[in-house]
């Protein structure tokens, strides 16, 4: 028996509807509220984290803040030991408030006259450098990009909700690392490419065209397994340290804690001791950016000239009017004529890629009117923004890459090569 087709009205609304859900899908996949975790800005300040601290007060704010004069005496003293060699330290309270840029709160417990408190204490390296004699320059690693990613129940994601262990690499303060790291957030498109699957392609085309997206040099890929003994129990994961577009391993280690109250914790511990494998790595020559990821522009033919040797000229003395090989001096033509004859080319037309810390808003504008105001420059508009960390300008100017660096290096910046780009800084 043949069944009634549908009606046509039917087959059409049908097909809207998954239409509209196809798109409200994609955009979903975008757009996800729960979707990534932008970086904290990390400056140079040295950093102390881990300071436990059981302080009494008149009161809860006072007890508070005893707990806090206290981190930053403890702060100063691992910090001093930490660069002295084990050497001891004491500053005045009041010379520490003026050296301490940030508490770091990581764990609290407040009671009516008790502060039990883990804290992080951060100093200014400008003021602190000058007691510890620390320079206020590092020497880091050309920028590499990190895909963060974690293998929970068997299935592999990075930014397709937020994880434990991309919240952990989000609060680690990159400044004291010899590690230049470049680290997406996961907003907007960086979703759909930054995926599970993209560590294991090959293709350089499209690992160069992401990297530049990016400003990066080269990739490393930090991977964490997360396996539960049961709800609520003991959770283990295993780090494994990876890098470069051939997916190379490096080392791999394993954490446990006692239940999913310690994950944070743990995925913490995880991050240093990652940063730790990347930069023996980095001190072994082997995170060098790959050489088949750099893109090197090709020379135009046309541009060559082909300079003969000139015939010897063969000095028979002088002539006078009447030999038969006299040749009457007429001199070099004049400047003007010179210089009407072989007009001055236009120089061409170039874009590049620079790279500068944004910690807001304010800092991309600022840094995309400052770079306009430099000779030369046709346009400079930020291509890929990382609000907190180092995002990337296109800059397209009339000159060559010398040029450019002369003409920032003019309105004031600081210039260092990053890889196949510039990185600008004040």
């Amino acid at each position: 028996m043949r069944l009634p087709s549908p009606p046509r009205k039917w087959m059409i609304a049908a097909a809207a509807t998954v239409l509209a859900g196809s798109s409200a899908l994609v955009y979903a996949q975008i757009e996800g509220p729960e979707r990534g975790v932008p970086p904290i800005a990390s400056t140079g300040d040295f950093e102390v984290s881990g300071i436990e601290v059981n302080v009494t007060g008149k009161d809860a704010e006072d007890a508070r803040r005893n707990g806090w004069a206290e981190a930053q005496r403890l702060g100063w003293a691992k910090l001093w030991a930490r660069t002295h060699g084990g050497q001891k330290s004491s500053l005045p309270d009041s010379r520490l408030n003026d050296m301490v840029s940030a508490i770091v709160v990581e764990e609290e417990e407040i009671g009516p006259r008790r502060y039990v408190a883990r804290l992080g204490v951060v100093f200014d390296r400008a003021r602190a450098g000058q007691l510890l004699g620390v320079s206020g320059k590092v020497t880091r690693s050309a920028p590499l990009m990190i895909i963060p990613v974690t293998i929970n129940a068997g299935a592999p994601m990075v930014f397709e909700q937020r994880t434990d262990w991309q919240r952990a690499w989000a609060r680690y303060r990159t400044s004291e690392s010899a590690i230049d790291y470049i680290r997406p957030y996961g907003g907007g498109g960086d979703s759909l490419v930054l995926t599970a699957g993209q560590i294991d392609r090959r293709s350089r085309i499209w690992w160069r065209a992401l990297l530049d997206q990016f400003g990066a040099a080269d990739i490393l890929i930090p991977i964490v397994r997360i396996e539960r003994q049961w709800p609520g129990g003991p959770v283990e994961a295993t780090f494994t340290a990876r890098y470069g577009p051939d997916n190379t391993y490096l080392e791999s280690f394993g954490l446990r804690t006692s239940g999913p109250g310690g994950i944070a914790k743990m995925m913490d511990e995880g991050v240093r001791r990652i940063n730790a494998i990347y930069e023996r790595a980095l001190a072994a020559g082997m995170l060098a950016p790959d050489k088949s990821l750099i893109v090197q522009e090709p020379v135009d033919e046309s541009e060559l000239i082909d300079l003969e040797e000139p015939a010897p000229v063969v000095d028979s003395g002088p002539s006078r009017p009447g030999d038969d090989n006299y040749v009457p001096s007429i001199g070099p033509p004049p400047p003007s004529a010179t210089a009407a004859a072989t007009p001055a080319a236009a120089p061409s037309i170039q874009s590049f890629n620079v790279q500068f810390a944004t910690p807001d808003a304010s800092a991309v504008t600022a840094a995309e009117a400052a770079v306009r105001g430099a000779a030369g420059v046709q346009g400079a508009t930020t291509s890929s923004l990382a609000l907190g960390g180092t995002s990337v300008m296109r800059v397209t100017f009339a000159g060559d890459r010398d040029a450019l660096r002369a003409a920032l290096a003019a309105r004031g910046f600081t210039l260092q090569d990053a890889g196949g780009a510039l990185r600008i800084s004040r």
